[in-house]
């Protein structure tokens, strides 16, 4: 396995492309293509030895070096139902891989009556080329045929728990469960790392309400990260024709979706009451009119770039740029858009284990792109 990590290295280094200067408000930028040739990536997660681990909407999985060799495709994974905008979607390294190796993933599920967003988890075996004791902890309910607005995203809170954000599925005639607690359409829930129901969660001792939901009335949640500063979720979500949100979601609380938003339908009709805010419904601490398309977000905690520690990273869709958030508290103080001229779809943000900043590109040649401090 050494010499096969070895030449995807030395593959690697061959297919890094030169970096590329861009300004900033807060200085130049170094933009270096580190890894190309993947089909959609969706999402990246850090191993312990800085290599990265890739998901690819169509379905793959794969090791991807420091270097940017890209390694074979993970045995192990489950079949996806890979169309629309359904497939392969997040992943996580379990906080404690270094002991207990386990990643894990989230997927449209295919099933009696459609289809739904499942979160999987498994164990990287030790030579690094499958993923073994594979076990689907959540299967959102009910499924639907529907190929549009899956969420999703993983996010572990370091005590124990794993939050996952489910879209509303985009159905007409089912979009109202957003606001049911009988159904995981529009909601973000919280479960154990086994994928049980913490004990705590604000709906357990309601007969009528599924345990595991943590908060609803949410639209399509692609972006969520733990705020370093609060220990609090954050999470962004798409709206309709504008209204894109960042909410905090509390547990307990209704974020509004369908009832209200900042938004239109696509029609241009009002979303449900047409208005942007009602009694006991929480309104987002920012939003986007026109949108940004949000996928993915990263708080900035590392010293590489000491101008940027505390920003609150975005990628974004329709926007095809990093969004940078400058905070302050609870508040979005200001905002910037790097990487415009590019023209890429930005699906994904991570920060890296070397402090640099990671991104991956939504398109059929997708790429990983690392930003760091241009040197002298």
């Amino acid at each position: 396995m050494r010499i096969v990590l070895a030449l995807l290295l030395i593959l690697g280094a061959s297919r890094m492309a030169a970096a590329e200067t861009f300004d900033s408000e807060k200085g130049k930028i170094s933009v270096q293509s580190i890894a190309e040739g993947l089909s959609h990536p969706w999402a990246i997660d850090f191993l312990p030895d800085g290599n990265m681990i890739v998901t690819e909407r169509p379905g793959k999985m794969r090791i991807v070096t420091k270097a940017g060799g890209l390694g074979e495709p993970l045995n192990g994974v489950p079949d996806v139902d890979a169309r629309g905008q359904g497939g392969l979607l997040d992943v996580a390294v379990h906080p404690n891989f270094a002991r207990n190796r386990l990643i894990y993933w989230s997927y449209a599920e295919a099933g009696p009556g459609g289809n739904s967003t499942a979160v999987a988890r498994g164990r990287l075996s030790e030579d690094n080329t499958a993923l073994v004791e594979v076990r689907v902890i959540f299967s959102q309910k009910p499924k639907l045929r529907s190929t549009a607005h899956f969420g999703n995203r993983l996010v572990f809170d370091g005590n124990g728990h794993l939050f996952v954000t489910l879209g509303e599925r985009s159905n007409a005639k089912t979009r109202g469960q957003a606001q049911e607690l009988d159904s995981h359409l529009g909601k973000i829930v919280r479960l154990t790392e086994e994928g049980g129901v913490p004990s705590d969660n604000p709906f357990v001792d309601k007969p009528d309400a599924l345990p595991e939901i943590w908060s609803y009335g949410h639209r399509n949640p692609q972006a969520a990260a733990i705020n370093p500063a609060t220990g609090a979720l954050w999470e962004i979500e798409h709206g309709p024709r504008g209204g894109d949100e960042i909410n905090i979601p509390e547990p307990g609380k209704n974020y509004g979706w369908p009832v209200i938003s900042y938004g239109v339908n696509y029609s241009g009709s009002p979303v449900g009451s047409g208005k942007t805010k009602m009694r006991g419904m929480e309104q987002p601490i920012y939003q986007w009119t026109p949108v940004i398309a949000p996928s993915g977000m990263a708080f900035y905690a590392a010293d590489l770039f000491p101008q940027w520690k505390g920003n609150l990273f975005v990628g974004g869709l329709r926007a095809t740029a990093l969004v940078r958030l400058e905070l302050n508290g609870n508040k979005v103080a200001h905002e910037e858009r790097l990487l415009r001229d590019l023209g890429l779809r930005i699906r994904d943000v991570a920060q890296g284990p070397d402090g640099a900043l990671y991104v991956v590109t939504d398109e059929d040649d997708g790429q990983i792109l690392r930003i760091s401090p241009t040197t002298p």
